[in-house]
């Protein structure tokens, strides 16, 4: 049969694809299933619909598009020209959709899905791999998708979707966040390892006062944290360097480029001395923050249960 256009076309070729794709999409399955039998009544058949409903929905799908997909004769079907053509377009559709729903269906299985995991980078190396073999302890086949941040990058990445759960400091409080409260770390002052006061165990922030910071960049966590730790013993520091990693600003005062307000390291870092600030008590909270109202997966809801289990035990 040619291929022809119809008089009563509902669309016309220059039809948004936002107006076609709800007129089409419900009936791409019903088509696939007609090309592939060649047979009306067959094609019912095997998809459990009323015959009446797949002729309906052919002639429908045909009068949408303005073009003949169908050469009729008698109870059986063919393809014209046009149909083959957008056969081999709704095939590759469906199978992206049934592929589509097979990854978001294992994703939330219970045993085997995916939790999609932020945290800050001073975490990486120690804390949270160690919760990670705790949790797969008792869910060995879980997968976690990590992604390691600053705080406020993934409140945005958490607000976007892309995050299930994130480990942050400072705690946000937004409202449309739901954040709790899970440990908090103690900040040390580094100095370089040559400097007036590495001998020193404790130091008062205060005595600081004159020193070149490190800091991390502004709207990172530990930035607004050191800024207002200094506002508080009565100085505001004077940045010489800002970096995006707390080891990298160690590295910066092992050679002697200023001083820094840091969490403890994994690992012993030569070239420096960490002293506890007695004054003012200088800790960052940490938390586990994730959105409010958003439906949780099996794995995500058990992966926060064990954090939040965690609560005062998180750190190592």
């Amino acid at each position: 049969m040619v291929h022809q256009q119809r008089s009563q076309a509902r669309l016309s070729p220059s039809s948004d694809t936002e107006d076609i794709v709800p007129l089409l999409a419900p009936r791409l399955a019903y088509f696939a299933g007609v090309a592939r039998t060649e047979h009306v009544t067959r094609a019912a058949q095997e998809m459990d619909v009323p015959q009446s409903t797949l002729s309906r929905a052919m002639v429908r799908l045909e009068q949408d598009l303005g073009v003949d997909l169908f050469a009729r004769i008698g109870r059986t079907v063919s393809l014209t020209p046009a149909g083959r053509t957008f056969l081999a377009s709704v095939e590759r559709a469906l199978a992206e959709i049934e592929r589509a729903a097979d990854e978001v269906r294992a994703d939330a299985d219970p045993a085997t899905g995916k939790v999609a995991f932020g945290f800050l980078h001073t975490m990486g190396s120690e804390t949270v791999p160690g919760l990670i073999r705790a949790f797969r302890a008792d869910h060995p086949r879980v997968r976690f998708s990590l992604v390691q941040n600053y705080g406020e990058a993934m409140i945005e990445r958490l607000r976007a979707g892309e995050l299930d759960l994130c480990l942050t400091s400072p705690v946000p409080d937004a409202p449309d966040l739901v954040a709790r409260r899970l440990d908090e770390q103690k900040l040390r002052l580094v100095v370089p390892a040559d400097h007036p006061l590495a001998g020193r165990k404790r130091v008062r922030l205060a005595e600081a006062a004159d020193e070149v910071f490190v800091t991390l960049e502004p709207g990172y966590g530990l930035r607004r944290i050191t800024d207002d730790l200094c506002q508080e013993a009565g100085f505001r520091p004077r940045i010489a360097f800002e970096g995006e990693e707390a080891e990298t600003l160690r590295g910066l005062v092992a050679a002697g480029l200023g001083v820094a307000l840091l969490p403890p390291p994994a690992f012993p870092r030569p070239g420096v001395s960490e002293l506890t600030v007695t004054a003012p008590r200088a800790v960052r909270e940490i938390g586990v923050a994730w959105l409010d109202g958003h439906p949780d997966t099996p794995p995500v809801a058990a992966f926060k249960k064990f954090l939040l289990s965690r609560r005062g035990n998180l750190l190592p």
